[in-house]
């Protein structure tokens, strides 16, 4: 099968929608268009019959969609399990060859490309030998064109370019890890911390006993096993929680539930497609994993919906570290659940008066929402503002910020810290004796590579990163959400969690070593990131004051609707619901010199001209 793609062939980019992530999608459709490719991202019924291309109905409308788009190169993207990867690629490289769309059977489509987990593409390639090429996460833009034939000379040298600080953050990553040291990191002693292990212990209270001694943040991670059986899935995961706790050198174990729970809670899960991760189904199972994860702190997704219920639910089985939602999404507009956004919305605002209520902290999950759907930086920003300047008005006391870095993962370094740095300052205006916000970091959703060597690496240069927010802070950040390094590949294991903990606190302990003694650059007043966090800051102004202009009591559920609806957040690469939501898809965005920002007649246009254009439209609309 021809490999070598021209500027004439139509590339069509597809996955299907029991995989919620389009990352990498994202990233290549953009990076693709900047060639000079036309591409087309499938729509919402397209994922879905992607789901079960055997079925007649959903064959047919997948060869529709090929056809009527002339789609010359088609990639498929599925990262959620190896194994459903390869079935779903197997039944629809079947019905692509039986009603002959490819072009050894006369068809038009050229070429095929796979991207998944490594395991899963190793099969790919065992099956289709070089009729298919497969991307396994890694990929820088050269490799991604390299593969696919295209000439690298195409792609705008901006986009492929490397930071010097970023080569050093990398550099320190490899010393790190090379010298084995961070093996031998022990536990952190927190007994002391109020009411240590029990149910009446909260997770600000374990931050302010951290501070006061001078320990380092409190560790994070995500766990959660998936097995075909769902009781054997359960069991597992519970021998899991014993087994890092009995470790302890995790502090917040965030369980990684499934998608038939956060959605399905409480049904019949028969027959469903899971969606991975674990798949909890009773307020009792929930009370057990928090009785054996002691002295773990223990939080979880919130639902899809039925959201206040079930954030009741976490508070009175396993008493949540914290709630995270995600205001506008996990709803229709990305396929995660069946609230239109403005339902979700109410649902979020009365959930939050109950976290509100019992005096628990909340992180919005927000800004990384944007910023997968190729948001622009200034986006970012001012998302995360508005959901805190919500949260105070609902009477939450705590917020727990969390800044994904390298996020998208060709953001560079000097970037990601006048991100950070500007929705910290604007967040932290909030503070008052009602108010408190506490930081935590962790890296991007698709950064880490598979290769385990390369990926620990990584894990140490994005947590230098991480200190670099703020170098002058001893006790910042507050948590680390640690991404284990197996994450490009495979689930992590207690083994690896504890492991990619390990490499976090030496990286850090490493880092701050090197620092004081001026063997690694001082970011503190770096030029390019205060240039940076200076516009970023002045442009969240200039959109916040032109939304509290234009749209009527904006820290509302209405409010934040509008807010979308008018286009104030930008989200080009949004899959669903595209249709309701005209304004907030027409912006064109581009990563460019390791930064993202919003393009029109391919300059950057400043955050004030587009807030007159949105002025503009609402006054004559």
């Amino acid at each position: 099968m021809p490999k070598v793609a021209i500027t004439s062939d139509v590339i069509g980019l597809a996955k299907p929608r029991l995989d919620a992530h389009m990352l990498g999608i994202s990233r290549v459709d953009e990076l693709l268009q900047a060639c000079g490719f036309k591409t087309v991202v499938a729509g919402e019924a397209v994922c879905e019959a992607l789901c079960d291309p055997a079925d007649a109905d959903n064959s047919s409308l997948i060869r529709k969609w090929l056809r009527v788009n002339r789609i010359g190169i088609f990639c498929f993207s599925y990262r959620l399990g190896a194994a459903d990867a390869v079935d779903i690629f197997g039944k629809l490289m079947y019905q692509l060859e039986f009603h002959g769309l490819l072009a050894k059977g006369g068809g038009a489509i050229k070429a095929v490309y796979f991207a998944s987990l490594p395991s899963a593409c190793d099969a790919v390639k065992r099956i289709y030998a070089d009729g298919v090429g497969v991307f396994r996460g890694d990929e820088t833009p050269a490799d991604t064109l390299a593969i696919m034939g295209i000439d690298p000379s195409l792609a705008p040298s901006d986009m492929v370019g490397v930071h010097p600080y970023d080569a050093a953050l990398q550099s320190f990553g490899r010393d790190v890890v090379a010298t084995g040291d961070w093996a031998s990191v022990a536990p952190v002693d927190r007994q002391t911390s109020p009411a240590f292990g029990t149910k009446r212990e909260k997770v600000v209270d374990r931050i302010e006993h951290g501070r006061q001694r001078g320990l380092p943040p409190l560790m994070r991670a995500h766990a959660g096993p998936y097995q075909p059986n769902r009781r054997e899935a359960v069991k597992l995961f519970e021998s899991w929680c014993r087994q890092l706790a009995d470790v302890r050198l995790l502090d917040v174990l965030s369980i990684g539930t499934s998608q038939l729970t956060q959605a399905r809670f409480g049904e019949d899960f028969s027959g469903r497609p899971n969606g991975g991760g674990v798949p909890i189904n009773s307020p009792e199972e929930y009370e057990r994993i928090w009785q054996v994860a002691r002295p773990m702190l223990v939080r979880t997704y919130a639902g899809t919906r039925g959201i206040p219920a079930l954030a009741a639910m976490h508070e009175e089985t396993m008493n949540i570290a914290w709630h995270a939602l995600s205001l506008w999404w996990f709803s229709r507009i990305d396929g995660r659940g069946p609230n239109s956004v403005l339902e979700n919305l109410h649902e979020h605002f009365e959930a939050l008066r109950l976290i509100a209520s019992a005096g628990k902290p909340y992180e919005p999950n927000v800004s990384h929402h944007f910023a997968f759907r190729r948001a622009d930086d200034l986006t970012y920003v001012v998302s995360a503002v508005l959901a805190a300047r919500a949260a105070k008005r609902l009477g939450i006391r705590d917020l727990i910020l969390q800044i994904m870095l390298n996020d998208p993962k060709c953001t560079w370094g000097v970037n990601d810290l006048a991100k950070a740095r500007a929705t910290l300052s604007l967040v932290r205006e909030l503070e008052d004796s009602n108010f408190r916000v506490y930081l935590q970091t962790r890296a991007g959703l698709d950064y880490l590579s598979h290769r385990f060597a390369k990926a620990k690496a990584q894990l140490a240069a994005v947590t230098a990163l991480m200190d670099d927010i703020e170098p002058d802070n001893p006790r910042s950040p507050d948590i680390i959400h640690v991404v284990s390094y197996s994450e490009g590949s495979d689930l992590a294991t207690p083994e690896i969690i504890n492991d990619s903990v390990r490499i976090t606190r030496y990286a850090l302990d490493r880092y701050r070593l090197l620092r004081r003694r001026g063997q690694v650059d001082d970011m503190t007043c770096d030029g390019d990131v205060s240039e940076r966090m200076s516009f970023l800051i002045q442009g969240a102004r200039d959109v916040l004051a032109t939304i509290e202009e234009c749209v009527d009591f904006p820290y509302t559920p209405q409010g934040l609707y509008d807010i979308f609806r008018l286009g104030f957040l930008p989200v080009p690469q949004l899959m669903y619901c595209r249709d309701d939501f005209p304004e907030a898809v027409r912006w064109s965005t581009k990563a460019r010199n390791g930064r993202v920002d919003v393009y029109e007649d391919d300059k950057p246009l400043l955050p004030r001209e587009r807030m007159s254009q949105i002025e503009e439209r609402i006054r004559s609309g």
